[in-house]
């Protein structure tokens, strides 16, 4: 069985023991994560969409680790001004792991 979420404004296809790295969520190690927004559950002829959202389906998600990712440089140049920036990023996110799917 899959399912269609939304989470951190993106859509994600998960099925059961699938690993994900979310927008970081407010959430410590070690907790239990429910995601109500779920767009779809696809299970063979058994699949149901919503529209936009599934009334009473929810995916259960257990936080594995709150992170940083890799270092991105950003660097900003305009020829001919004398004008640059630099600057670094590091992206902060969950990571998850999808426990069960109810409808």
């Amino acid at each position: 069985m899959k399912a269609v979420i939304a989470a951190g404004g993106k859509q994600y296809t998960v099925a059961q023991g699938d690993t994900l790295y979310l927008e970081k969520l407010n959430a410590e190690e070690g907790a239990q994560v429910t995601f109500d927004q779920v767009l779809a559950v696809l299970d063979g002829e058994n699949s149901k969409i919503g529209a936009p959202m599934l009334e009473g389906a929810k995916v259960e998600a257990k936080v594995l680790k709150n992170g940083k990712g890799k270092k991105l440089t950003v660097f900003k140049y305009k020829a001919k001004k004398n004008e640059k920036t630099k600057k670094g990023h590091r992206q902060p996110y969950t990571k998850v792991e999808i426990t069960n799917i109810a409808l």
